[in-house]
């Protein structure tokens, strides 16, 4: 288990790596790939897609929406948020309509749970294009990944050590206050280190730059956090252990970026905040 775990971990890595590397194009069709099988995970897992292999309209609406959306982030660059935004306005437009005129075949709840879908994992995935595609972005992108699993990695050691007061005890009783501290910490210290590579290359280099960096390391490992609780607590809701098993060892594709799905909003956001980019 542990060495299919392992070299799992390294295929990942490696694709993540090329992915960023490459950017353009490439990157934004791998992270279509990914989004749309995190999208299938989800509805199979909230019952919007059924193991008799009978796809609904709310479902294909939710893949179709997905399609149309990356397809808009790689062909469109000026007011490209802009753009995003209303297709994101179709896609629940669409949902709804769907629940209008075949009604009462849907429930409200499963309109809002397929909609919460497609933001939730294929909207927020897309902010690690959208991070590679600015400037300086092909530096900014790997501190979605920097925050989310470092923050993961010294939360378990940190935990493992010290942790005595549990964080979330019903949802996941692994999981201690002291961990969560540890792994935002460990967050920071890496997120500087990588500060001064990044403020090197773009001769950025000061006091006040550094210091976002540190809120970057804060605000990331608060998030990525939340964001690895809540793919627990959905979970948890609907009786799932693992979201499926196209990653041998680690599971589907949303129990590996729980916390990159809330992560990569925040770095693009806080980057374009303060580094005006």
């Amino acid at each position: 288990m542990l060495k299919t775990r392992v070299i799992s971990g390294v295929f990942l890595i490696a694709l993540i790596a090329a992915m960023n590397l490459l950017g353009g194009p490439v990157m934004c069709c791998i992270l279509f790939l990914i989004a749309l099988q995190g999208l299938f995970e989800f509805y199979r897992a909230v019952g919007i897609y059924k193991e008799e292999g009978k796809h609904s309209v709310l479902e294909c609406l939710g893949y179709a929406g997905t399609a149309v959306y990356y397809l808009a982030a790689v062909m469109i660059s000026d007011q490209r948020l802009l753009y995003l935004m209303l297709i994101i306005c179709i896609v629940l437009v669409a949902m709804l309509a769907a629940y209008v005129f075949a009604f009462p075949k849907f429930e409200g709840a499963l309109v809002m749970k397929a909609f919460f879908g497609f933001m939730y994992v294929p909207v927020m995935l897309s902010f690690i294009f959208l991070t590679r595609s600015m400037q300086r972005g092909e530096y900014l992108v790997w501190l979605i990944y920097i925050v989310s699993w470092i923050c993961d990695t010294f939360a378990y050691l940190t935990g493992s050590l010290f942790g005595k007061r549990k964080l979330a005890p019903i949802l996941s009783p692994h999981k201690s206050v002291e961990g969560a501290i540890g792994g935002i910490v460990g967050t920071v210290i890496i997120s500087v280190i990588f500060s001064f590579l990044f403020l090197r290359a773009y001769d950025l280099r000061s006091a006040g730059n550094i210091m976002v960096f540190v809120l970057l390391g804060v605000v990331g490992g608060f998030v990525s956090q939340v964001g690895d609780l809540a793919a627990s607590a959905f979970k948890r809701n609907h009786d799932v252990k693992d979201y499926g098993k196209i990653i041998p060892g680690h599971g589907g594709v949303l129990d590996r970026f729980d916390s990159v799905i809330f992560t990569a909003p925040m770095i693009y956001f806080l980057a374009a905040l303060f580094f005006g980019i």
